[in-house]
C-alpha cells in the first residue's frame, strides 16, 4: 500500500515497485494498492479494482504484479485515496506492508483499516520526520501502542528511525531497513577503466554531479552556493539532473552569478541516461540535511564516485567519512569536503577504487527481502517481537 506510485517518479514509487519485483521473483504473491492514477487526471471508476494495470501508460511487462489504483478525484492528482477494504477483502492478504512519507493520508488509512480487519501490518516510513510530524503522530502511535500486536514499524535509515523512536517512546520496536538495489546493474562499471587524473585545470575541470527532485526539501540552492564557492577556488563543471518546482529559481540564480557555463541543469532523465551521466563524474554531492535515505547517492557510490553528504542524513548509513567519501555537518564542511577531493587526486582515487570494489551488502536485495521476511513473521505473530 503506497500514496504513490508510478508512473509517477520518486523515491518511494521506485523503491515499492522494485521490492515488489524482488518479491515476486523469489515466489511471493504481491500486489500494490495506490492512490496514484495511471494516467494523469484519469482515476479508475469509483469502486472499481484494476488488477493487471500494466503500470500504464505503457506495456504490460509479465514481472509486474497487479495494481488496484483507489483514486479518489482531487485538485493536482493528490494522493489521497479510497478505502482499503475492498482491496482486503479481494485479496485475503497474510500481511498488508503499508509504505508512508511524512504525509501520507492513504497510507496512514491503510494502516488503520487493515489493523481493523486483523490483517498483520508491517508499516515502512521513507521520510524524517520533523517537530510538525512527530507531533500528530505522537498521539497516533500512542494508540496504537494499546494493541500493537500484528504492527511492525520499520524506517528506511538509522536518521530516519531516530525521529520515530522518540515518538512511540519505546512502546514499539522500530527496525531499520535499507533501501534495496539491484547492485547487478552496476558491474559493468567496476569493470569500466576509472576516470583518474591528477588535478582539475581549465581545459579538464573536475566534474561534480547531483540527482535528485529540484524541490526545498533537497535543498537546491545550498547546491548551487557550494558549486559557487568551490567554482571561485578550483575550475570545474558540475550536471544537475532531475526537475521540481525550484527549477526557476536555480535558472535565475544561475544566470545571476554567471554559472550558466559550467553548470548544467538536464531536467529529468531515465535511470540508464543518468548511468551514463555518473560514468562521466568525478564527484557526486548530497547536500539535503533531510534526506531519509538518498537513492541517487548509493547509486553514485555504486558507480564509484565519492559521495560528498550531510553526516546526519540517511545516506551516512551506507558512507562512511574517508572511505565511500567525505561527510560534513554544516555547510562549511561540505564545501572544505569538496575542496579537498578537487585537490587530493589520491584520496579521491582511493575511495573510487574502494567504491567499486565492495557492495553495501544490507542495500542488496537479499539482504533486504530477508529483512522484511523477518518482519512479516513479527507482524504474523511468527517470531516474537522481541527478536527482531
Amino acid at each position: 500500500m503506497s500514496d504513490c506510485f508510478l508512473p509517477r517518479l520518486g523515491g518511494i514509487e521506485v523503491q515499492v515497485d522494485e521490492l515488489a519485483r524482488a518479491q515476486l521473483s523469489v515466489g511471493h504473491d504481491v500486489s500494490i494498492a495506490t492512490a496514484t492514477p495511471c494516467r494523469t487526471g484519469v482515476p479508475p471508476a469509483e469502486g472499481a479494482l484494476t488488477a493487471g494495470d500494466p503500470y500504464a501508460p505503457g506495456r504490460p511487462v509479465a514481472e509486474r504484479p497487479p495494481v488496484d489504483r483507489l483514486v479518489t478525484p482531487m485538485p493536482w492528482d493528490l494522493p489521497v485515496g479510497r478505502s482499503i477494504r475492498p482491496v482486503l477483502a479481494e485479496r485475503k492478504p497474510d500481511v498488508v506492508h503499508v509504505h508512508a512519507g511524512a504525509v501520507s493520508p492513504f497510507a496512514w488509512r491503510a494502516v488503520r483499516q487493515a489493523r481493523q480487519a486483523a490483517v498483520p501490518v508491517v508499516l515502512t516510513v521513507h521520510s524524517l520526520w520533523g517537530p510538525v510530524s512527530r507531533g500528530v503522530y505522537r498521539a497516533l502511535f500512542a494508540g496504537w501502542a494499546q494493541t500493537a500486536d500484528g504492527l511492525v514499524v520499520t524506517a528506511v535509515s538509522e536518521a530516519a528511525a531516530a525521529p520515530i523512536r522518540r515518538v512511540v517512546a519505546g512502546r514499539l520496536p522500530v527496525r531499520v531497513v535499507a533501501n534495496g538495489i539491484d547492485t547487478s546493474r552496476w558491474h559493468d562499471f567496476a569493470c569500466a577503466p576509472m576516470r583518474l587524473r591528477t588535478a582539475p585545470d581549465a581545459d579538464d575541470p573536475l566534474h561534480v554531479v547531483a540527482v535528485g527532485r529540484l524541490a526545498p526539501r533537497k535543498e537546491p540552492m545550498n547546491l548551487l552556493r557550494l558549486l559557487r564557492e568551490v567554482g571561485a577556488v578550483v575550475p570545474i563543471r558540475a550536471t544537475i539532473v532531475g526537475d521540481g518546482p525550484a527549477r526557476a529559481r536555480m535558472e535565475r540564480y544561475l544566470r545571476r552569478h554567471r554559472m550558466t557555463g559550467w553548470v548544467r541543469l538536464t531536467g529529468r532523465l531515465d535511470r540508464s541516461a543518468i548511468r551514463v551521466v555518473l560514468a562521466h563524474a568525478d564527484v557526486f554531492v548530497a547536500p539535503a540535511a533531510r534526506e531519509s535515505f538518498g537513492l541517487a547517492a548509493l547509486e553514485a557510490r555504486l558507480a564509484g564516485l565519492p559521495v560528498v553528504a550531510q553526516a546526519g542524513s540517511g545516506v551516512a548509513d551506507f558512507v562512511e567519512s574517508g572511505r565511500e567519501g567525505l561527510l560534513g555537518r554544516t555547510f562549511p564542511e561540505l564545501t572544505a569536503a569538496l575542496l579537498r577531493l578537487t585537490g587530493d587526486h589520491r584520496l579521491r582515487h582511493r575511495i573510487t577504487a574502494h567504491n567499486r570494489a565492495t557492495e553495501p551488502v544490507r542495500c542488496t536485495w537479499p539482504a533486504v527481502l530477508e529483512d522484511f521476511d523477518r518482519c512479516y513473521e513479527a507482524a504474523s505473530a511468527k517470531t516474537p517481537l522481541a527478536h527482531l
